[in-house]
């Protein structure tokens, strides 16, 4: 046994039904996000970043392409002997096999993984949200807190809350009741589906929970209502910075334009903050004398030759002359030929648009499914 004071779980078996064609092969954190990296890379690159270096990774959902992206962890400083990051599907016991049946249920599942390394604190995190967080800092307000759970929350829009679980606090900013999508919110604090435990608490009414026929095996119906209830301590860490639920396909694209918006705090560039990503080797990009480029990403390996503007453009892509991409996702690999016209559209890798072809009309988003060959206009 490798003594840790704290590890992370990612949760990352999630279908993301939501997010339609972009989930056909792979789970949500695998799916391909600004330019260059995958959803995943971020809340990985945030443990990097923060010091905490055992993190298992729970998958169920298509997970080849995810563990393929992530292997032995080498982008993140996570190929360790003692540690580093591990998938853990779930597996056959000698009583039998389930599949996760809710977030504590994968936890609950995965104990033994946490008693390898006997840890006095627990980070459970969401493989599927965009953001640069400090988990240390937030392990410091925990410990200074004596609290036996710590939830992140951030503040939205009062008339939005409705849709998230919103933690009401006190003066000390202790949680003293949970509601989960209230019709009337009483605070503007919505979980991001980011908590530290102090693990001993945490096994008890996860092997609680795992007894119960009634219950929905769930962090935020379950787990901390519970706890609540028993009186535990547990406090609201507010976090001001960017964050991005990315489970819809509004919310993808809405995220990928956040990156070029400079009115956006969040950048890719930040040097203090890198996010690291497992990275296919490409040559340098080229760029026609008569393409014109305006706010926009341009990733390894493309040819530019027509006209971007406001868009994330990924490996590989070719954009011929007098083709006008704007307001879009040109995934990895994609042909975008002559004359055509693209506008607030994502298309997936390996896609070939015709020339003289118009694809999305700027109000709802086209959404292009990977290796198709686009021969007439496409609206959405």
């Amino acid at each position: 046994m490798i003594k840790k004071k704290i590890i992370a779980l990612i949760l990352a078996g999630g279908q993301g039904s939501r997010l339609k064609l972009l989930t056909k092969n792979v789970a949500k954190p695998a799916v391909a996000f600004g330019g260059k990296y995958r959803i995943i890379d971020f809340v990985l690159s945030n443990c990097s970043n923060s010091g905490i270096d055992t993190v298992g990774v729970l998958t169920q959902y298509k997970p080849q392409q995810l563990n393929l992206h992530i292997g032995i962890g080498a982008p993140w400083d996570l190929d360790r002997v003692h540690g580093g990051v591990q998938m853990l599907p779930p597996y056959q016991t000698e009583v039998g096999a389930d599949w996760y049946k809710g977030t504590a249920n994968a936890v609950f599942q995965n104990l033994k993984f946490c008693d390898e390394y006997d840890p006095d604190y627990i980070l459970i995190l969401s493989g599927d949200h965009i953001y640069k967080m400090d988990y240390s800092k937030m392990l410091e307000y925990h410990i200074e807190k004596d609290a036996d759970a710590t939830i992140a929350v951030i503040k939205v829009p009062i008339e939005e809350a409705s849709r998230f679980g919103i933690m009401n606090t006190d003066e000390n900013d202790r949680i003293v009741e949970f509601e989960e999508k209230p019709k009337n919110p009483k605070s503007d604090l919505a979980s991001m589906g980011i908590y530290i435990f102090n693990y001993p608490k945490l096994k008890k009414y996860l092997i609680e929970d795992a007894k119960d026929p009634k219950s929905d095996y769930d962090f935020g119906k379950n787990i901390i209502p519970k706890m609540l209830n028993d009186n535990n301590k547990l406090f609201a860490y507010t976090f001001k910075d960017y964050w991005k639920d990315v489970g819809t396909i509004e919310s993808l694209w809405e995220a990928n334009m956040d990156l070029i918006n400079q009115d956006i705090k969040t950048t890719l560039l930040d040097p203090s903050w890198p996010i690291y990503s497992q990275i296919m080797s490409r040559p340098p990009q080229f760029v026609g004398k008569n393409a014109q480029i305006e706010n926009a990403i341009i990733s390894e390996g493309c040819v530019i030759n027509g006209q971007v503007s406001n868009s994330v453009i990924f490996p590989g892509v070719r954009i011929d002359e007098n083709a006008r991409v704007m307001n879009s996702i040109i995934m990895s690999d994609c042909v975008i030929g002559r004359n055509v016209i693209i506008d607030k559209a994502i298309l997936s890798s390996n896609v070939t648009v015709k020339p003289n072809t118009v694809v999305g009309n700027s109000k709802d988003i086209a959404l292009i499914d990977e290796n198709v060959t686009i021969e007439s206009n496409y609206i959405g």
